[in-house]
Parts: structure tokens; C-alpha cells; sequence
């Protein structure tokens, strides 16, 4: 059963959503993508001149009038006498005038988006963008809606939200896969958690951001829940439109034959009265948007991605990257650990204090630091925990608060030189590879080798234990740090890992804003 979350205050949602969105438009290929996504949309189909401008507009551009040639001379457009088309006047004729400017802002996503770090996780998000298109297309020529063809269009930046975090903030992306991943949450509720806004309410703000028309960003506005009714008016419509079309962009992605699976019944228990479908109808609609997919991404030449090239050897060993938060597994059962059962219940309610806390605009760094500090030492069962941040005075790192058995002692012994040429033990690794870990068994030998003399001496007995770097930009500035006196075995699920990185985000706001 999915669990209500509930959202963040208004003024924590706008400053997230602000942040994001002057992310994304202090880029100049994102700025100018939008400049030039306007500039399609706002082309005119009425007339003769329409088809002149988006023809030039095509042309203007090498690689999309290749792509747009390449799509017209594919099996599905090719004409009955097999004569190559060689220009966009006649791809546009023979493709559409709609179909041409919905591919053309296709294909303008694609070149922008299809790079980067994280090129496997924009490619997903593409590929649906691209799918979700051609469902709205196919939506269209069954409506007796006029201008039904901007259906397509509301469909294709449906994902918008989804393709503008995996390409502008990967880490988010992750930890909002990982949380929906859990089967507690949906999408939205968890973009809401880790965002402070949905994917749709992103989406929304950058089409707004770029002076897209408001029927088109209506369009990306959430439906209720449940089965849904006939639209009463075109834009209902292409709001319904919109999210069915993303929907069955997302189960052709993971399923070659969709037809009679229960997402496919799901889809016509929700959608099927409002548009009228039936099983049969629903399956000629996957076949044919396969079909189109197929087309499209040849004519864009999108090749399977590379493989990742394995890791040079410089960032964490192996024992910690198998310790790092992202392995944690989820099990059932008791936690002889000390760790709470409900600890995702109570990561929570920390990670909504917390955001709290400092949308009221008067909480100190101080107070950000100990209110996390204290839900991850409650939520999670720890014996000791203490932030330890560096004193460049002092040349060293050493607690500043803490909480559990003998804080008072621990917490002053609790100190370590900077090192002046880094170090191979596990704190100043972590701290050096921004990576938060989770120590299950400190007693493992290959872990004993990288604990620093200081920690076995001051904590002989810690059997299992987290460390949570603060690095802001390249300035390691110190960590989260708390154990217990057992082993943990059952590790740190997907959903607890995303709010325990989301209260990290948190200190590291109020770091670099004071």
C-alpha cells in the first residue's frame, strides 16, 4: 500500500524549486534550448508560411536535418515507390506538418540532454520523453478535439521534470528512483520528499520559465487518483493525455509484450472510460507506438550506451565501496543491532522537522546540525553519535556535539590532525571521495586496516558505525559519525538511505548559506 507523505512547507518548496530552476537556466544550452523549443512551438500550421518557417528552421540545423531525412526515408514513411526524400519540404509533407515540429523538439531534448556523466540515466528518461510523444500523437489522431496535435507535444515534456533532475541533479534522481523502488511511494511523493516540488510541478515551472503557451503547461498538472471520466473540455484532455501517454511510455520500456500484463489492465481500469479503449484498442496502440519508437530512434542514430569503464583505482577501495550506503539491502526481521524496526517512519518525521526548521529562516547552522544529528542517533539506534568538522586553527578535526554512552569523555577524545598530504584510512577516504558509509562489521579485517589508530583506542568496542562527509564544492569540511556496540547486518534499505542523504543535503544548505 502506497503511504500518504506528507509535503513540505510552502517556503521550503519554493526555495528547492528556485534553486533548481536557476540551476537549470544558468545553463546556456539549457537557456537556449528553451529559447529554441518557444521558437518551435510558437510556429504557425494555419498556412503556407507555417510550413516555410519550420522548414528553415530545420535546415538552419545540420544534424536535425539529417535526422528529420533519415526518419522520412524509414520503412514506416517510405512512399509506395520507394523514391528517396531528399528535402524537409517534402519530409514535412509527407511526415506532417505537426508530426515534423513534434520530432524537431524531440530530437532538440535529445541533442541538448543525451551527454554527460550520467548519459545511461538521461537515455531512460529520454527514451520515455520520445515514447510518451508518439502515444500523444496516436491520442491525437483518434480526438475530434481541434488542435488535438498539441497533445503530442504536452506529452512529450510530460517527463521533463524526471529528464532535467537525471541530467542536472543525478544524485537526487537516484535517491527518488530508490525510494519508488521501495513500492511505499510513487513517483511524485517521493520528487515531493527529495525535491520539495514533483516532477510535474518541475516540469511545469520550466515551460512556464521558457514562455511555453499555458494550455501545453497546464497539461502537466497531476490527475486524481482512480478511474478517470471523459474530459469536458480540451485541456482536461490533454492533461489526461499527458499522464496515459507517460504511463505507457514507462511500461513499453520494461516490457517487449505489455498487452495482458496487469500494468496493461491497470492502464485500461484508469484511462479506458475516459478514452474510450478497450484491450484490442490498447494493444494496436502498443504495437503502433513501437512501431514509431523504432523509426525515431533509428533516424536519431541513438546506439546502445557504452559500458561504464571500470575505476582506475584511486577512489575507495573495495571494502568500502561495498560499504557505501548505496549496497544496503532491505530485509525483514529483528534488528539485534539496536536498530529501530520503524526507522524509515522516524527518518521521516526527522527529514520533515528538519525542512522545517529551516524554511522558518531564523535556524542557525547549529540548530540544523544537532536536529540531525539527533534523528539519525534516534532513528537509527546508535550507541554514540557526533558531528567532527575541522578546525583549520587548530589544524585538526574534533567533535563539536554529540549524543549517547559516555558522550562527555568520547566526545573530547574525539579528535585528529589534518592531515598534510591526505591519508588511506577510512575517514579521510570517505571524506576524500564524498562517499557516506555504512560500516555493518568494523571487526572485518579489511576494515580494521583502514580504521585510524585514534578511533580503535578511543572506541575499541564500535562494532558497526556511519560516516557521513560534509564536502561542500571541494572543501572537506568534516563528517557525521555514530555506532554501535553490535554488528548490523540488515543494512540500510533504498528508502532510509535517500532521507539520511536528504537530512545530509540539509546541513550542507545551512554550511553554505551561513
Amino acid at each position: 500500500m502506497v503511504e500518504a507523505v506528507q509535503p513540505p512547507d510552502e517556503g521550503a518548496t519554493r526555495r528547492v524549486r528556485a534553486a533548481l530552476m536557476q540551476k537549470v537556466n544558468g545553463d546556456e544550452e539549457m537557456f537556449a534550448l528553451g529559447g529554441s523549443i518557444a521558437r518551435v512551438i510558437e510556429l504557425a500550421d494555419s498556412d503556407e508560411p507555417g510550413t516555410h518557417d519550420l522548414a528553415y528552421f530545420v535546415l538552419s540545423d545540420v544534424a536535425l536535418t539529417q535526422r528529420i531525412l533519415r526518419l522520412s526515408n524509414t520503412i514506416r514513411y517510405r512512399t509506395i515507390s520507394g523514391t528517396a526524400v531528399t528535402t524537409v519540404s517534402r519530409a514535412i509533407a509527407l511526415l506532417g506538418f505537426d508530426n515534423v515540429k513534434t520530432t524537431a523538439l524531440a530530437m532538440l531534448l535529445v541533442d541538448t540532454l543525451d551527454n554527460g556523466a550520467h548519459a545511461g540515466s538521461v537515455r531512460v528518461e529520454l527514451e520515455a520523453s520520445l515514447c510518451a510523444s508518439l502515444v500523444g500523437r496516436e491520442m491525437a489522431r483518434l480526438s475530434h478535439y481541434q488542435g488535438a496535435e498539441e497533445a503530442a507535444i504536452g506529452a512529450l515534456f510530460k517527463n521533463l521534470g524526471a529528464l532535467l533532475v537525471a541530467s542536472h541533479e543525478h544524485a537526487r534522481y537516484r535517491e527518488i528512483n530508490q525510494l519508488t523502488a521501495g513500492g511505499k511511494h510513487t513517483p511524485a511523493q517521493a520528487s515531493q520528499m527529495i525535491l520539495g516540488c514533483s516532477y510535474d510541478t518541475l516540469s511545469a515551472a520550466v515551460l512556464a520559465e521558457w514562455k511555453i503557451p499555458d494550455l501545453i503547461v497546464r497539461a502537466q498538472a497531476a490527475l486524481p487518483p482512480g478511474s478517470l471520466k471523459a474530459a469536458a473540455s480540451r485541456g482536461e484532455w490533454m492533461r489526461q493525455v499527458a499522464s496515459f501517454s507517460l504511463d505507457v511510455a514507462r511500461l513499453l520500456g520494461k516490457s517487449g509484450a505489455p498487452a495482458g500484463t496487469p500494468e496493461a489492465r491497470a492502464l485500461l481500469a484508469r484511462y479506458g472510460a475516459a478514452f474510450e479503449l478497450d484491450a484490442a484498442a490498447l494493444e494496436r496502440l502498443f504495437v503502433n507506438v513501437a512501431e514509431g519508437m523504432q523509426g525515431l530512434l533509428e533516424s536519431m542514430n541513438l546506439q546502445p550506451l557504452p559500458k561504464e569503464a571500470p575505476d582506475s583505482g584511486d577512489g575507495l577501495p573495495d571494502v568500502l565501496m561495498l560499504a557505501t550506503l548505496d549496497a544496503g539491502e532491505e530485509e525483514e526481521g529483528t534488528h539485534p543491532s539496536g536498530k529501530p524496526k520503524n526507522a524509515r517512519e522516524l527518518l521521516l518525521a526527522g527529514v520533515q522537522d528538519v525542512t522545517q526548521l529551516r524554511a522558518g529562516g531564523s535556524a542557525r547552522v547549529n540548530d540544523v546540525i544537532l536536529a540531525v544529528l539527533e534523528t539519525l542517533y534516534r532513528a537509527l539506534g546508535f550507541r554514540f553519535a557526533t558531528v567532527c568538522l575541522k578546525d583549520a586553527r587548530a589544524g585538526q578535526y574534533r567533535a563539536r556535539v554529540s549524543f549517547g554512552a559516555d558522550q562527555a569523555r568520547v566526545q573530547a577524545g574525539f579528535a585528529f590532525p589534518v592531515p598534510a598530504g591526505g591519508g588511506r584510512d577510512l575517514f579521510l577516504l570517505a571524506m576524500e571521495n564524498d562517499a557516506d558509509l555504512m560500516i555493518s562489521d568494523a571487526a572485518s579485517p579489511k576494515i580494521r586496516e583502514l580504521l585510524p589508530s585514534w578511533h580503535r583506542t578511543l572506541l575499541p568496542d564500535a562494532k558497526s558505525f556511519i560516516v557521513l562527509p560534509l564536502v561542500v564544492g571541494k572543501a572537506q569540511l568534516g563528517f557525521f559519525y555514530a555506532d554501535r556496540a553490535q554488528p548490523a547486518p540488515e543494512g540500510v534499505p533504498p528508502d532510509e538511505t535517500a532521507m539520511i542523504r536528504a537530512l545530509k543535503r540539509q546541513v550542507l544548505a545551512a554550511l553554505a548559506a551561513g
